[in-house]
């Protein structure tokens, strides 16, 4: 398998472009699926929000945390639209708080670890950001009510991290590919 760049290459308006839809559908489904408890344990939003990790780990990889950041903004900026469309006020504002916060952290241990064993960066940015994204969201979107949020926090993170480990393999395959078509230009 080709060795991965320390460095990132420029990304081209497309590249953008295409990481900045593949971050829009991953908040868009993941605050719609939220709301729908799948038990007492989980929501459906568990299994596609990780993916946000996975588009912004892969845009770091290739383009650089500049180019990444940028992506997670407008993540960002779909995240509070759609909450404000979709749901209650609360679980916008939790959505909005917890996405950018756990983005921007996950960007930067990324960045911090991106020279060491490839697994090394995805894994340790996606537990990190990970952590923080449920502390965050869970308390602010649910403390106080009448529900078994701290279940579904509890049930939500294990699903991220299970996912997170998951989606390695594909982040791996991905980087690769793209390091093949390039070389190959």
């Amino acid at each position: 398998m080709p060795q991965f760049p320390a460095q990132p290459v420029p990304a081209t308006r497309a590249a953008r472009a295409g990481a900045i839809a593949a971050m829009a559908v991953v908040v868009l489904l993941s605050n719609v699926l939220v709301q729908f408890a799948l038990n007492d344990w989980l929501t459906w939003g568990a299994f596609t929000y990780p993916v946000a990790f996975l588009v912004s780990e892969l845009t770091n990889r290739r383009f650089g945390p500049q180019v990444a950041r940028r992506v997670a903004w407008w993540g960002f900026a779909f995240a509070v639209a759609a909450s404000l469309l979709l749901a209650p006020p609360r679980i916008a504002a939790a959505s909005g708080l917890a996405f950018i916060a756990s983005q921007l952290l996950d960007i930067r241990v990324f960045d911090r670890l991106r020279r060491g064993t490839w697994w090394r960066a995805p894994l340790v940015a996606t537990v990190a950001a990970a952590l923080l994204d449920s502390a965050l969201f869970w308390s602010i979107a649910f403390a106080g009510d009448d529900l078994p949020w701290i279940t579904w926090a509890i049930g939500d993170l294990g699903v991220k991290l299970a996912v997170g480990v998951g989606l390695l393999l594909p982040f791996r395959l991905v980087i690769a590919r793209s390091l093949r078509i390039e070389q190959a230009r």
